[in-house]
């Protein structure tokens, strides 16, 4: 009988991978845009969205597995709060290739400059 290994959590190997995964879910992301306002409970991350407490449960464990997210602990307040270290290395990650468009984008707008000046040009002649 052939025994598989489980793969590795990503974010032990990965953590940008986590990351990425986690953030491509559009409810993890709203979890996320909240918690930039602050901490807040389950129950208050749960209000906005048509699912159990269990459902938002899971997205949280996503959201702490992948560092982006750390539960506190007051009394018997459980408090959420976001984690934006590992945002801070998918800023870094997409800065890499911020470079390459905007070279492309600096390209474009001069081409389109030269076709804008060779058509002012083509209407200069046919007025004169």
């Amino acid at each position: 009988m052939v025994k598989y290994a489980a793969p590795a959590h990503p974010a032990a190997s990965d953590p940008l991978s986590a990351t990425f995964a986690a953030l491509a879910d559009p409810t993890r992301r709203a979890i996320l845009a909240r918690l930039a306002s602050g901490e807040t409970t389950v129950t208050e991350l749960a209000r906005p969205f048509e699912m159990s407490l269990p459902a938002v449960s899971r997205h949280l464990k996503v959201l702490r597995q992948a560092g982006l997210i750390e539960r506190g602990r007051n009394a018997q307040w459980r408090p959420c709060r976001l984690k934006a270290e590992p945002l801070k290395e998918v800023d870094d990650w997409v800065e890499r290739y911020r470079t390459f468009w905007e070279e492309r984008f600096d390209r474009l707008e001069g081409y389109l400059k030269e076709l804008q000046q060779e058509e002012q040009e083509q209407n200069d002649d046919l007025g004169k």
